[in-house]
């Protein structure tokens, strides 16, 4: 089977994050079950990305995908979509931009409205509309009332022979300080403030305790002026965008990963910590619970709390019997968003 996925998300992990880390999983676990997956990626940049994502559209619909199921991530294929001749459409919602822009403001937040009104018009027009979550599902039929009966919910795929495989070359020497790891594109519904308050708050109780953050992004600067402002020196420092084999240095250290999101479609990351031996600290909210299982694969607490995440994050790197417990059950846990099994999942759910 040939497959034509559109995505105006820049094609790399720094600007596209876990929107291109999935992508990509995907195209390479069909990939290897036989099928031909080819990606239409973003090359036009006027950096206002709104724009570019308008053209990239418009575009389409001059030299349209050939293949015989065509894949839409998020709003991309919204104008093609409307041939009456044409290919089985798909739509792969990453995310529900319209639940993502309740935690932005001013123009961000506007252009994010025009964004969420294409991402509705291509839900419409799709054959099938795929969510990673459960929690996307809700979403998706709230805000752009997708009957549920079009839906098909597919996790994000891992690669876990090619993560495994990267963490193996990494020396297992046990870092010389309580380490928490942290991986995110910097986006206010990250809520990385409610991290650092959490920092500041274990600084007296856990002597030494480092915080490393992983990522860039808009926040990047007003986050740093927090970290100041705390007083937080070596407690907590940024490490900017990292290479995939220096990323998995960082997870191999630490002991334990924590984000605080309050708004996740699904959350690779997640998934990447616990094909670490990671246990996760985290927000009960959105589809975190769905990937991260609380008690199990790690500790959930209430969102926009840094006294809850101080609490949990403290119970982990006291016990280590607790972290390697769950660390060990996420190993499991994750072996069901490995490639194979989530490229098999897309096909049973795409239109025959």
């Amino acid at each position: 089977m040939r497959l034509a996925f559109l995505s105006s998300t820049p094609a790399n992990t720094t600007e596209g994050s876990g929107t291109f880390v999935a992508i990509d999983g995907l195209q390479r676990g069909l990939a290897a079950r036989g099928h031909e997956a080819t990606l239409w990626p973003l090359r036009l940049r006027t950096r206002f990305h709104t724009l570019d994502r308008w053209i990239y559209n418009a575009q389409l619909t001059v030299t349209p995908p050939a293949a015989d199921v065509v894949v839409g991530i998020d709003l991309d294929g919204f104008l093609w979509a409307r041939r009456r001749q044409r290919p089985p459409f798909v739509v792969a919602l990453k995310g529900v931009i319209a639940d993502e822009l309740r935690n932005e403001r001013g123009w961000v937040r506007m252009l994010l409205g025009v964004q969420a009104r294409w991402e509705r018009a291509n839900c419409e027009r799709a054959d099938r509309v795929i969510v990673s979550s459960r929690y996307s599902a809700d979403m998706a039929a709230e805000a752009y009332a997708v009957p549920r009966e079009k839906m098909a919910v597919v996790p994000e795929p891992i690669d876990l022979a090619g993560w495994r495989r990267r963490l193996a070359q990494v020396d297992p020497a046990p870092a010389a300080r309580p380490i928490v790891l942290s991986v995110a594109r910097l986006y206010p519904r990250k809520r990385m403030e409610d991290l650092l308050e959490a920092a500041a708050l274990l600084r007296p109780r856990i002597p030494r305790l480092q915080v490393r953050i992983v990522g860039g992004g808009p926040e990047f600067a007003r986050l740093r002026q927090r970290h100041a402002r705390l007083g937080l020196g070596e407690t907590a420092v940024f490490l900017g965008e990292l290479p995939r084999s220096t990323l998995a240095v960082e997870y191999r250290r630490a002991h334990c990963f924590c984000l605080p999101s309050v708004q996740e479609g699904f959350g690779i990351v997640f998934a990447e910590a616990m094909a670490s031996g990671l246990p996760v600290v985290a927000c009960r909210a959105a589809a975190v619970p769905e990937v991260v299982i609380d008690g199990r694969t790690g500790l959930l607490v209430g969102p926009r709390s840094p006294e809850e995440l101080a609490g949990a994050l403290e119970t982990l790197l006291r016990d280590e019997r607790m972290r390697k417990d769950l660390g060990e059950e996420g190993m499991r846990r994750v072996e069901a968003f490995d490639l194979d099994r989530v490229a098999g999942r897309f096909l049973e759910a795409i239109p025959a």
